[in-house]
């Protein structure tokens, strides 16, 4: 499993998160397994979300999509989002 992190700035949290919802079956076709969206403690506008794949390249392959982009754009997302990808070290 793969884990993609997120972190971006947005125009409004509400609106944003209404576009997100909106993505739900987009991002399963993309590969997306999991998710989690958190917003900042003192800034509602700093959001940062995780996805899970079971690929490095499944998530490449999201992080790379003309569909996400578009729905970024949609979504009102300010500036470039900061991505990492971690995988969990089984004991």
């Amino acid at each position: 499993m793969v884990r993609l992190f997120v972190r971006h700035k947005v125009s409004s949290f509400a609106s944003w998160k209404k576009g997100y919802d909106g993505f739900e079956a987009a991002r399963k076709k993309l590969g997306v397994k999991g998710a989690a969206v958190f917003k900042g403690a003192t800034d509602p506008n700093d959001v940062t979300i995780w996805h899970d794949f079971d690929s490095m390249a499944a998530a490449q392959a999201f992080v790379a999509s003309a569909e996400l982009a578009a729905a970024m754009k949609g979504a009102g997302v300010v500036g470039a989002p900061e991505l990492w990808f971690v995988s969990r070290e089984l004991a």
